[in-house]
């Protein structure tokens, strides 16, 4: 399954980074360039244990839609997320949140394959892979200049 690593440090305290990649709001704003939007909407307005909640977006021009649920909460350190139902064969995206010198580390790990067995590994090593990587590294651009915004 591929699986690939992303670290990014944002200047501001752990719990205020865990908080910004639990909120919606900032999920659909770091992701508005593929017309993303929230067609199931997390009880309360934002993400806790067990939330689930169904995005629908377009990527290659192709419209999809994913449902997936937040678990394995413990604020301020890490929570984890993952596809209940959608185009990938399976999708699990970890979040963990570690002090640094300049505020936090966040730290994403996202492990994914496409269905199709060995056509989805095919599409998986010539195309999605680094897809999956641009677009979490956007979405982190997002969420940094979102919290670092706020504190300036």
């Amino acid at each position: 399954m591929p699986r690939f690593v992303i670290e990014t440090v944002v200047a501001a305290p752990p719990q205020e980074v865990f908080d910004a990649a639990l909120d919606p709001a900032l999920h659909l704003a770091s992701m508005a360039r593929y017309g993303e939007t929230m067609i199931e909407e997390p009880a309360g307005g934002r993400f806790s244990e067990g939330s689930t909640v169904t995005w629908r977006a377009r990527h290659f021009g192709i419209p999809f839609q994913l449902r997936s649920v937040v678990f394995d909460i413990e604020a301020p350190s890490r929570f984890t997320d993952r596809q209940l139902r959608g185009p990938f064969g399976d999708l699990r995206h970890e979040h963990v949140f570690e002090p640094h010198p300049r505020g936090t580390l966040m730290r994403d790990t996202i492990a994914f394959h496409s269905p199709l067995g060995p056509l989805g590994r095919l599409v998986d090593a010539l195309v999605l892979g680094r897809y999956m990587e641009r677009l979490i590294r956007e979405r982190n651009d997002a969420l940094v200049a979102a919290i670092e915004g706020r504190r300036a």
